[in-house]
């Protein structure tokens, strides 16, 4: 680990390909008018403060996450309260970042 990774934002583009690579699902956390501009291709919506309600239903994707929003504050939010509920998320960051790896 070099001095620079103790600054890093979050997951490395290798990282979420990594995640992607094993089937991951990218969530989408951002508001259902935000997400109608633009998503990554075959993402899931869910809004951020909605998550508490879907938690079943985000287990029931029965893989990785990939969270993304707009600028990767919503999906680290996300990716806290998902890794407390035992699934297996990293915060993918700003999804038109992520949207070019699924594409």
């Amino acid at each position: 680990m070099g001095i620079f990774d103790t600054f890093s934002k979050g997951p490395s583009l290798e990282d979420i390909q990594a995640y992607l690579d094993k089937g991951a699902v990218v969530l989408d956390v951002r508001t259902i008018e935000e997400f109608e501009e633009g998503h990554a291709k075959g993402s899931k919506n869910i809004v951020l403060d909605t998550i508490p309600d879907y938690i079943d239903e985000i287990k029931a994707f029965d893989a990785p996450i990939v969270a993304v929003c707009r600028s990767g504050n919503r999906s680290g939010s996300a990716t806290s309260f998902l890794k407390n509920h035992g699934l297996d998320v990293i915060n993918g960051g700003p999804w038109n970042v992520v949207a070019p790896l699924v594409e």
